[in-house]
């Protein structure tokens, strides 16, 4: 059994910058990990998904050159570096890890087919 902890959110302004961490128990360096997020009123989005050694990442476009994923598997852990945040990134956003699909599959899968996620970290911007 895994379990994923994401820490890291928090209250910045518009153009600031956030880092979120998922300390993950159990091995899933053989794990595809990702983000996602969720606003009120709407559906749990793909953010973002790196491969398991870490070596391709995989981005929504409406995140695309403004996120970095990366991984530290000597850790368990993964980070979503966030900056030029916008008021739409308002969310709650969730560790995702699945050991039985890859990170490429993540970005179109169904949110309810990933096996583990945290329990969310709450990131505002405020405008």
């Amino acid at each position: 059994q895994v379990q994923l902890v994401e820490s890291g959110g928090g209250l910045v302004q518009a153009g600031g910058s956030l880092r979120l961490s998922c300390a993950a128990s159990g091995r899933t360096a053989s794990y595809a990990m990702g983000w996602f997020r969720q606003a009120p009123g709407k559906e749990r989005e793909f953010v973002a998904a790196i491969t398991r050694i870490g070596s391709i990442t995989f981005y929504a476009d409406s995140v695309k050159g403004r996120f970095t994923i990366s991984r530290d598997n000597a850790k368990n852990t993964v980070y979503l570096q966030m900056n030029s945040l916008k008021p739409e990134d308002t969310a709650v956003y969730y560790c995702a890890a699945d050991p039985s699909t890859t990170a490429q599959a993540m970005v179109t899968m169904p949110s309810r087919s990933v096996d583990y996620w945290g329990q969310g970290t709450q990131v505002t911007i405020s405008s």
